[in-house]
């Protein structure tokens, strides 16, 4: 696919976009398709960081249509409020970006609903909101829904017994638990898409080792892995860089419907997007069934 940049992403305009996230990736693919012409729609937790990331788009685009609407992924409660508003303001949603997450709290902490945070945050919360969009994306007659994975998911258990590890928590483990779901999630809703005839693509995609703030507001500044992010940045590709594989998946023609797609250098760490090496587990169909009832009952939200 050569060195793919946002320069070969094609039109968007009359496209309607959620992406999940204010800052870091999630700003930067709600940049790049703005600046395409599509309507994008920044959902996050925190209106001043939703605010201010409209406002930056603007002063760079000006006719940009673009506006926040608060979502907080950690409360089935406000997914189902934003999805109910959106389905009220939208004929059409034709692409959702699964980006916003949580990464390495160093001890164990919960969603509104009780789930520990990473796997709550990270996979069910945008299960519940795909779920509800899912009206407005068969709407659509041709969504793209972009499930962003991480390179830690290469050793995340497919053992859901404890995945809301009541039994012990490990802040790594947990979040390579919670990533490998987000993967298994993207090819298991682009089966179910084919099987019913929903004309959603389904696809994930993961943004190498990124420079964003997801370590300084997991662990936090101090704790090792963010100082390695405060006192090391050249290790982490710029986040425009680490948002390429996202894009890609999320607009070019060349991206194929339950694909997955990273940087390919330095063990898809940095670079351009290319086909990503796919875990084994990820690939476990009877995991990813119990993996879908799971998710169906912590968050009663059925497709």
């Amino acid at each position: 696919m050569g060195k793919w940049t946002v320069g070969a992403m094609p039109n968007q305009d009359g496209k309607t976009a959620v992406v999940t996230g204010t800052g870091g990736l999630g700003f930067e693919v709600a940049l790049a398709l703005a600046r395409a012409g599509a309507e994008v729609v920044i959902a996050g937790r925190d209106p001043h960081k939703g605010t201010t990331a409209v406002s930056r788009i603007r002063s760079d685009l000006p006719a940009a249509k673009v506006r926040f609407e608060a979502l907080d992924l950690a409360s089935l409660a406000s997914v189902a409020h934003f999805a109910e508003r959106l389905r009220r303001d939208q004929q059409r949603v034709d692409l959702l970006v699964n980006n916003a997450g949580v990464m390495v709290p160093p001890k164990r902490r919960e969603t509104a609903d009780g789930f520990e945070l990473q796997f709550g945050t990270n996979h069910l919360g945008h299960f519940a909101l795909t779920g509800h969009l899912l009206p407005l994306l068969r709407a659509s007659g041709g969504a793209r829904v972009v499930s962003v994975s991480s390179v830690a998911a290469r050793s995340g258990s497919v053992e859901w017994a404890d995945w809301n590890a009541l039994a012990g928590y490990s802040a790594m483990p947990a979040y390579a638990r919670s990533k490998i779901a987000c993967l298994m999630f993207a090819f298991e809703l682009e089966r179910r898409s084919v099987a019913a005839g929903w004309k959603i693509s389904s696809l994930a995609a993961h943004p190498g080792v990124s420079r964003t703030e997801l370590l300084h507001n997991g662990p936090g500044r101090n704790s090792v892995f963010g100082r390695v992010r405060s006192v090391l940045p050249f290790l982490f590709q710029p986040a425009a860089q680490g948002a390429l594989p996202l894009l890609f998946a999320a607009t070019s023609p060349d991206a194929t419907a339950g694909g997955y797609y990273g940087p390919d250098r330095l063990g898809e760490t940095r670079g351009h997007p290319a086909a990503a090496k796919i875990p084994p587990q990820a690939l476990d169909g009877p995991a990813a069934e119990q993996l879908w009832t799971l998710s169906q009952d912590a968050t009663g939200v059925r497709f």
